[in-house]
Formats: structure tokens, C-alpha cells, sequence
């Protein structure tokens, strides 16, 4: 391959230089001929083993022969290029593309330097005459209108590519990000509103549509083109999450549940939209108890979902509402789930003691001591429940296992010796009784 690359680049060589030498003498072109490709082949192997420098010298000594060669002011920025020397690499393509306008690599050169060094609007002039070559590099100037802040031009040509070649992800992150700013919602929503027109069958459309409408606040309309689109593609994911928005602001609990079940199971949707789903439905029912059963199959669809814990975080919306009925039981779906979750655990003996469920404390304490056996919150709900149902010895003993366990938590150790203390009581030891009140109220003034 090398050495076609070669014969090829010589061929071009020779081509340029045949007027040139025909001026001269029969025995003066031979000469300057074999110094020429002397020169040449030389420059060639230096810039193989990265020798920029002598590369350069060589590539001058045949400037001299033919001071009007493209392909060897191409060579020298190319070298140049490698050596870091921008600013001469630059010159040297820059020469060659005057010499020869015709040549992309030529062109191609000069792009590269502009976008090694970042000089980007440098580049876009050099950019427009390579799309000339070839309609890729649109791509490039999309990139560099971004670069550069000409935002107009930028979403401009997003819009014809996206027409002409289809979507790309980059092209979308930097439409999103143009969007951002409102003067460039207008001409937008009249540009969507035209692709849907044109190609009614293109879901990503209707949905960027949709997104803009709801950042605008314009609802309505909104929901409006969610029912165009589901009208057009009734299977469409994306339809049913703007539509279960629209039934929740009309109170249908029903058609809620079907498009958000809809939607939970889809693969097309990301799971931070399937969240916010979940917590508007949340806030939706929570004075509603017949969506309870709905709750938990929606539940369901992320026990694979690593990143938030679901059925937890449901457990804690209703335990700041006080509502112990249903924090525990999201809580102990949790704990199926994860049997061995502590946070969890913790949070639900909170319930159940705020509830007075005493025999149930009892029942699961002791079996999480069985998994932390070091956990002093455990022995502790042990011992509470036991001195609630009259087990004074018991209690007693359990806590003072418990309290060995108990490491700088100043509120679990005053907790653990108020429920000595009742302990001590029932069992008539009144001595021992003031002792471990005592201490609780210390270490409370202490802490206080």
C-alpha cells in the first residue's frame, strides 16, 4: 500500500513539474529530476521515523526546485503538523489550497490545524468549502456553530439534517441545549408543527413538541398534540406519559393507572421519567385508599432498579405523614425485597412502635439480632416490648446486653436507660430504678 501511495503521490509530482522543466536543458532536467526526487523520498522516510525536522529540510530543497508544488506545501504542513508548529502548518495548506483549490486534503489540512488549536471560528470559512467536497462535514459545522455561540445558524442546519439525513444523538443534545433559551421556542414549535405535517408517522416530533409545550406551560396544548399522537400511533409510549398527566389533572384515577402501568412497562421510556410518574401518582392518591393495590403493582416494575429503592422511599413519604398503616407497609415490601436492609428495619420498628404493636416488635426483633447481632437499636425494640407486655427480667436482660453495643449515639443510650429503669421498677429494685432514670436525665441535660 506504501508504495502505491508512493508511485501515486509522484505521479502527481511529475505532472506539476513537467512544464516547469521543460524550459530547461535535456541534462539540467535530469539533474534537477533526480534531485527532486532525492529530496522528496527522503522527506517521505524522515516523516516515517517522526524526524519532523530533517523531513522539512528535505521538503524546502525540493521548494526550490519547484517553488510552485502544492503537493509539497502539502507535505511540509503535514510535518509541520506532527512538529506542533500550527502557525507554519497552517501557511504551508494554506499555500497549497491557492495553488491548487481543488484538492480537499488540501482544505482538509487547514481544518485540522483550526481544530487542534480550537480556533474555531477560524474555521468555519474552511469548513464551508470542504462541504463542497463533501456534504458530511455539515456535521463539523454544526459543531462549530455551537463552539462559537451562533445559534441561529446552529439550529438552522439541525433542522435540515435532521429533515435530510435523519437524527443523531449528538445533534440532539445540541438542539436541547439551544432550546434552552425561549426566543428559539417560536420558531421551533412552527418548524415541529411542519415535520408533523410533512410525516405524521414520526413519534419524535410530536414528543419534542410536547416537551416544549410543557416547558412553556402551555398544557393545553400539550395534551392537545399527546392525543394527536396517540391518534396517529396508538401503541405510542410516548403518548400515554403526557395523557397520564392530563388524567390526573382531571381527576381519572382509572385511566391514569392503565397509562402509567402502560408506561412503566415500556423499554422506550428512561426510569427518572417512570419516577416522576410513580411520585405524581403518589401524590395523586394519598387521601385515595382504593389505589393502594395499583401503588403496589406499580411498585413491582422497578425491583430491578438498582438506583432508587422504591418501595423505601414510598415507606418514608407516608412515615413523614404520620401514616403508620402504610409506611409499614411499603417498608415491609421493601424488606422482602432485601431482608437484611438496616435502614429499612429501623424504620419500621419505628412504626410499629408509634402504632403499640408490641408483640410484632418483639417477634421481628429478635430475629434481626439473629442477622446483627451487634445492632443495639435491636435489643433495645427488644427490650421495650417486653417491659410494654410485663417481661421486667427479660428486658432487663436484654438491655443490658444491648447498652455493652451502644457506641457514641447519645439519644439510643439515654433510650436504653429510661427503659432499664422501667425495667428495675417492675421488678421492685427501686435502688437500680433511680440509678439508670438518673442517668438518663445527665446524659439528656448533656446533650441539651
Amino acid at each position: 500500500m506504501k508504495q502505491l501511495f508512493f508511485i501515486l503521490l509522484f505521479s502527481l509530482l511529475q505532472c506539476n513539474t513537467a512544464s516547469l522543466l521543460a524550459q530547461n536543458q535535456p541534462e539540467d532536467v535530469a539533474l534537477e529530476k533526480d534531485d527532486f526526487q532525492d529530496s522528496f523520498f527522503e522527506s517521505l522516510k524522515q516523516k516515517g521515523i517522526e524526524n519532523y525536522d530533517k523531513a522539512i529540510i528535505e521538503l524546502e530543497k525540493c521548494l526550490k526546485i519547484q517553488p510552485n508544488n502544492a503537493t509539497i506545501y502539502f507535505e511540509l504542513g503535514k510535518n509541520y503538523f506532527e512538529a506542533k508548529e500550527y502557525k507554519k502548518a497552517f501557511e504551508s495548506f494554506e499555500k497549497a489550497t491557492k495553488l491548487d483549490p481543488t484538492n480537499r486534503w488540501f482544505w482538509a489540512g487547514m481544518y485540522d490545524v483550526c481544530f487542534e488549536t480550537k480556533e474555531f471560528e477560524k474555521a468555519i470559512p474552511i469548513v464551508l468549502k470542504l462541504i463542497e467536497f463533501k456534504k458530511e462535514y455539515k456535521e463539523d459545522l454544526v459543531s462549530l456553530y455551537m463552539n462559537t455561540n451562533q445559534y441561529d445558524n446552529a439550529l438552522e442546519l439541525i433542522n435540515e439534517l435532521n429533515d435530510q439525513v435523519g437524527k443523531l444523538e449528538m445533534r440532539t443534545l445540541y438542539k436541547a441545549q439551544i432550546l434552552e433559551d425561549p426566543k428559539y421556542h417560536s420558531s421551533e414549535r412552527i418548524n415541529l408543527l411542519e415535520q408533523i405535517k410533512k410525516n405524521p408517522k414520526e413519534e419524535s416530533n410530536y414528543v419534542a413538541l410536547i416537551f416544549l409545550y410543557n416547558k412553556q406551560n402551555q398544557e393545553v396544548l400539550a395534551q392537545e398534540i399527546a392525543k394527536k399522537l396517540e391518534l396517529e400511533i396508538p401503541n405510542s409510549d410516548w403518548a400515554k406519559v403526557s395523557l397520564f398527566k392530563s388524567y390526573l389533572k382531571n381527576n381519572d384515577g382509572e385511566n391514569a393507572v392503565k397509562a402509567m402501568n402502560f408506561v412503566l412497562g415500556s423499554l422506550k421510556i428512561d426510569q427518572k421519567i417512570k419516577h416522576r410518574m410513580l411520585n405524581e401518582f403518589l401524590l395523586f392518591i394519598k387521601d385515595k385508599p382504593q389505589f393502594d393495590t395499583d401503588l403496589e403493582k406499580a411498585i413491582s416494575y422497578f425491583d430491578t432498579d438498582k438506583s432508587v429503592e422504591v418501595a423505601k422511599e414510598i415507606g418514608k413519604f407516608y412515615h413523614n405523614k404520620k401514616n403508620w398503616e402504610k409506611a409499614i407497609r411499603f417498608y415491609e415490601i421493601q424488606l422482602k425485597k432485601i431482608p437484611d436492609d438496616l435502614e429499612t428495619a429501623l424504620l419500621l420498628f419505628e412504626c410499629y412502635t408509634e402504632k403499640g404493636d408490641f408483640d410484632v416488635i418483639e417477634k421481628k426483633a429478635d430475629s434481626f439480632i439473629q442477622i446483627y447481632p451487634t445492632q443495639p437499636e435491636f435489643y433495645y425494640y427488644l427490650g421495650l416490648s417486653n417491659n410494654q407486655k410485663g417481661a421486667f427480667k427479660k428486658a432487663k436482660d436484654i438491655l443490658e446486653s444491648g447498652l455493652d453495643f451502644v457506641i457514641e449515639n447519645p439519644k439510643l443510650e439515654i433510650n436504653f436507660n429510661i427503659q432499664l429503669g422501667e425495667a428495675y421498677n417492675g421488678l421492685g429494685d427501686m435502688k437500680k430504678k433511680e440509678y439508670y432514670f438518673s442517668k438518663a436525665e445527665s446524659a439528656l441535660k448533656n446533650k441539651n
